[in-house]
């Protein structure tokens, strides 16, 4: 318009577009649906312009879908087509980082079934303004998905500062509603220099492990500012079992790793004890949490060490 802001689209057509057009699930954060309601309602318009356009099925993936959906689901073509998904107003995440971070879950499933109850507000931009419950086409849509992906554009909040990222992953969702139960890729674009990289959620997490949980230089700075970095640090661990949960891509090293840093070291692990005592005892209760749940295979010898640990802690702790 006239103020330099887009405001329709148009289907650009398959020879000029050089390549079959990829269908693409959009679940964005309460704060973009929010701020970016018109641009949701634009990528909602454009996804039902090609999902309703008259191309070959193996040109136009969005229109292939959005037909089986259809038939499966006795609705229009145009319903089905329904791709950009969020919380419903006035909600914000998931809310399986904060399931994560005070343990209160039972199983991946809970977890699952909780981000597609929260997540599956839909877009329509046949009716703006209005955030309608399709929890039943947010499913049928991830059925599909062969790659999940997120963009990190931050130097200073990285994957594990913050339970944002593994809250809104998808990946052991996608897995757990394909038909052959295999686990979709997972990318993180990584914008936050002039060189973007485009990494896998391994990868990635690797990477943060090494450069912030694992790095003497970060958790010396953080034991440097006394009782809040411990608990830094035991946030840091919290959050890497987050993606364990939910994308089921940190390796055991990671774990293993932190646990002769920080319990295996016994002159780190009085440290940590003197300086919060009740963030080391998270920090046990999540290394055991991890091993009964199945992310973190390691010795007898070190399980029963974290559970004299946790008592002894315990102790302190009450006064015993």
């Amino acid at each position: 318009d006239s103020l330099g802001r887009v405001n329709k689209v148009e289907l650009i057509p398959l020879e000029t577009l050089g390549r079959p057009r990829v269908d693409v699930v959009v679940s964005c954060s309460g704060v973009f649906r929010d701020l970016f309601i018109n641009q949701m309602n634009l990528m909602d318009r454009g996804i039902k312009m090609a999902a309703e356009a008259d191309e070959p099925l193996d040109q136009n993936f969005v229109r292939k879908h959005a037909i089986e959906q259809a038939e499966e689901m006795k609705i229009s073509i145009r319903e089905a087509a329904c791709r950009v998904f969020s919380n419903s107003a006035g909600s914000y995440s998931a809310n399986v980082g904060l399931a994560i971070e005070n343990g209160g879950w039972e199983d991946e499933g809970q977890l699952q079934e909780q981000f597609l109850t929260r997540k599956g507000f839909a877009f329509n931009a046949d009716k703006p303004g209005m955030m309608e419950q399709q929890a039943d086409l947010f499913k049928a849509a991830l059925k599909t998905v062969d790659v999940t992906f997120q963009n990190l554009d931050s130097s200073e909040i990285s994957i594990t500062d913050v339970s944002h990222y593994y809250d809104s992953d998808p990946t052991k969702v996608v897995q757990g509603l394909r038909d052959d139960k295999k686990k979709p890729m997972s990318l993180m674009a990584d914008t936050t220099t002039a060189n973007a990289q485009v990494r896998t959620l391994s990868e990635t997490v690797r990477l943060d492990a090494r450069t912030k949980l694992l790095n003497p230089k970060f958790y010396e700075g953080m034991l440097s500012t006394g009782y809040e970095g411990v608990r830094e640090i035991q946030k840091r661990l919290r959050n890497t079992m987050g993606w364990s949960a939910t994308a089921g891509e940190v390796d055991n090293f990671v774990f293993e790793d932190a646990n002769d840093v920080f319990i295996n070291d016994a002159e780190m692990q009085q440290r940590l004890l003197d300086t919060n005592p009740n963030a080391f005892r998270d920090m046990v209760t999540t290394f055991l949490e991890a091993n009964g749940r199945g992310y973190w295979e390691t010795s007898e010898e070190n399980i029963e060490r974290l559970q004299e640990l946790y008592a002894e802690v315990e102790d302190r702790i009450e006064g015993v």
